[in-house]
């Protein structure tokens, strides 16, 4: 379970440090939380990483769950468009992101050789 959160973590420091990077445009203080939502977010990953998490998996929802939810962010903080050509693509994300995950449960696991 740990794992999972520190994936959430960097999930939402990384949408974070997106969604300050499109305020910077206007408003150059934002470039403050793009930098520690950055950090932030390689960080939690890396963590997510180290308790277990399969890079594959880990990757995938990370990247997919940012882009869904700056997708979504941005057209109701910033008007960004969000078109039912977008809703489709956000959904073929979701479940290509879930096939990978699906997969990674049922894939054979192979034992590290013990060095001598």
């Amino acid at each position: 379970m740990k794992k999972w959160t520190f994936l959430l973590a960097a999930i939402l420091l990384e949408v974070t440090g997106t969604l300050s990077l499109r305020a910077a445009v206007d408003r150059p203080a934002w470039y403050v939380l793009v930098v520690v939502g950055y950090l932030g977010a390689f960080t939690a990953l890396g963590y997510a990483l180290r308790t277990g998490l399969g890079v594959g998996v880990a990757y995938g929802v990370w990247a997919a769950a940012g882009v869904v939810l700056t997708a979504v962010l941005a057209a109701v903080l910033f008007d960004d468009p969000l078109t039912a050509a977008m809703g489709v693509g956000i959904a073929l994300v979701i479940a290509g992101v879930l096939c990978v995950e699906l997969g990674s449960q049922h894939a054979p696991r192979e034992e590290p050789e013990a060095s001598a």
